[in-house]
């Protein structure tokens, strides 16, 4: 698996959420950003177990993404996190995600991965990013592929 390749296709799909109306678009990045607009969306730590089938013909990542919000006040910023935690609906971030593992017999992520499923939120509080705290959570993405040959 190419994992830079995989976390810049994650943040793409998450970008295609809907937020509600007179909430600023959702900004993305495949990586830890040294800083953000919220609200936020990018892929963090990872890992990775090698040679979970025969000769390296499937490895199994776990990535950990974080979404964060600005908090003009203690209740908006949840509200627009709670949205994007839903399970389902335009603002999902799951849905969004999700929706990039293709059709059925196709490849996830164009190709990149064999599938890939966001498996659970955790870490609902608040985050320090560069000085700046922010609302947010973090989701965890488990995406099986390709091993080295």
């Amino acid at each position: 698996m190419q994992i830079s390749k995989i976390r810049t296709a994650i943040a793409a799909a998450a970008r295609t959420v809907d937020l509600p109306a007179g909430t600023a678009a959702l900004t993305t990045t495949g990586h830890v950003p040294d800083a953000i607009t919220a609200p936020h969306f990018f892929c963090a730590e990872y890992s990775v177990e090698f040679d979970k089938a025969m000769r390296g013909g499937l490895d199994e990542a776990e990535l950990t993404c974080r979404v964060l919000v600005g908090r003009p006040d203690d209740r908006a910023g949840q509200e627009i996190l709670d949205a994007l935690l839903d399970g389902s609906g335009p603002s999902s971030l799951k849905q969004a995600i999700e929706a990039a593992r293709g059709a059925p017999g196709e490849y996830a992520l164009g190709g990149l991965a064999d599938d890939l499923r966001v498996t659970r939120i955790q870490g609902y509080r608040w985050y320090e990013h560069q000085g700046t705290q922010y609302v947010g959570a973090e989701l965890m993405i488990r995406i099986i592929g390709k091993g080295a040959p």
